[in-house]
């Protein structure tokens, strides 16, 4: 019997995550049709189609252009969207990625359709119910049937709110599906990507930064704190800033914002082998993504977390990862601080994963 899986994205980072299970979904077509479910979450081409092409990822069977508008907006018109396609396709697993409003309006449409759902990437907290994925990755998980975790402390987290490996619930430590991704593409980055050379920019000479999460654009004072930071960096050297849509948009309204940010090297966003290759390239990153974090630790690239937490404690762990914070001062402190170590900083090669978190997840898939 040929088992129909739902994947519901609607992100960069989902897409990015989505790609290995594509890859190994595909090795076993005789055992599963795989349909894809695009919410339209991102819509501009470098913050989507631009993944499918590069990623091998075939086009969407539904594409809902939700766009852009508020949380609870957004959400409601993906859960309404969602719901018609689920009842329509009659999947045999709903799978959700990361912690975006797509994830949290697939969970909630699966589960009162009493679908089986799978959450991949299951059980991160930073424990900061301000940011809006923390809900969304709180309510995703208590609706869920298997839980695809990538680290222990993701594992140790759901304990903490009860839930555990039983008869009705599958929790399974399986690694970071983002790490299977990045060793996917780097080498063909390395092979297709011309940015260093279209930016003239020369490796390890230069700072890269992202700044997207809500928290820091909508609020003037942390973006202009950030802003102020990233700057006085960027006297020791270039500091390269592939703009988010929001920011870009905040920017363009703010004479004082854009005045601020003058010196920095502003460049659109950029698709994922150009990213990996800036990232990989460059002397320090500084950003408030927790991809990128991860990115950063997988590439040994010294990282600033333009935040107060982070759900990614690992990466802080290994000493590759330092919170910054959103104040000024703590931020080019802690740049300056990890740019100084003296000390080769080793990444533990397993501590998220060895790269198979596709066919892990598949062949779980398989058995259950």
């Amino acid at each position: 019997m040929v088992k129909k899986i739902i994947s519901i994205v609607g992100a960069r980072p989902q897409f990015i995550k989505l790609a290995p299970l594509c890859q190994e979904l595909r090795k076993q077509k005789s055992r599963f049709r795989h349909v894809i479910v695009h919410t339209g979450q991102h819509y501009d081409y470098n913050m989507s189609k631009i993944f499918f092409d590069q990623l091998g990822i075939p086009d969407p069977q539904y594409h809902l252009d939700v766009g852009s508008g508020s949380h609870g907006q957004q959400t409601g018109t993906m859960l309404e969207k969602i719901e018609n396609v689920l009842q329509k396709e009659k999947p045999d697993w709903v799978m959700v990625y990361g912690d975006t409003n797509s994830t949290l309006a697939g969970a909630l449409a699966a589960t009162k359709l009493h679908m089986p759902l799978a959450h991949v990437e299951a059980g991160l907290r930073s424990y900061n119910r301000v940011m809006p994925e923390e809900i969304n990755r709180v309510l995703t998980d208590h609706c869920s049937d298997v839980l695809f975790c990538p680290t222990r402390n993701a594992v140790n987290n759901l304990k903490k709110e009860g839930i555990s490996n039983g008869r009705a619930r599958k929790v399974v430590n399986v690694g970071d599906v983002m790490y299977d991704s990045l060793l996917l593409s780097l080498q063909v980055a390395k092979k297709q990507s011309r940015v260093l050379a279209e930016l003239q920019l020369t490796p390890k000479q230069y700072f890269l930064a992202t700044i997207h999460r809500a928290e820091n654009t909508d609020n003037d004072e942390n973006l202009t704190g950030i802003l102020q930071a990233l700057t006085e960096l960027s006297r020791e050297a270039m500091l390269v800033l592939p703009i988010h849509p929001r920011t870009k948009k905040i920017l363009e309204r703010s004479a004082k914002l854009k005045s601020l940010a003058h010196s920095l090297k502003i460049i659109p966003a950029v698709g994922y082998f150009d990213m990996l290759l800036l990232e990989k390239n460059a002397k320090l990153i500084l950003t408030d993504s927790g991809g990128m974090q991860k990115e950063a630790y997988f590439l040994s690239t010294p990282c600033v977390t333009l935040r107060n937490e982070t759900e990614w404690i690992e990466t802080v762990q290994s000493g590759l990862n330092i919170l910054g914070s959103i104040q000024p001062r703590r931020i080019i402190q802690s740049a300056k601080a990890i740019l100084k170590k003296n000390i080769a900083i080793r990444r533990n090669r397993t501590l998220l994963g060895r790269g198979q978190t596709g066919q892990a997840i598949v062949s779980f898939l398989i058995n259950h």
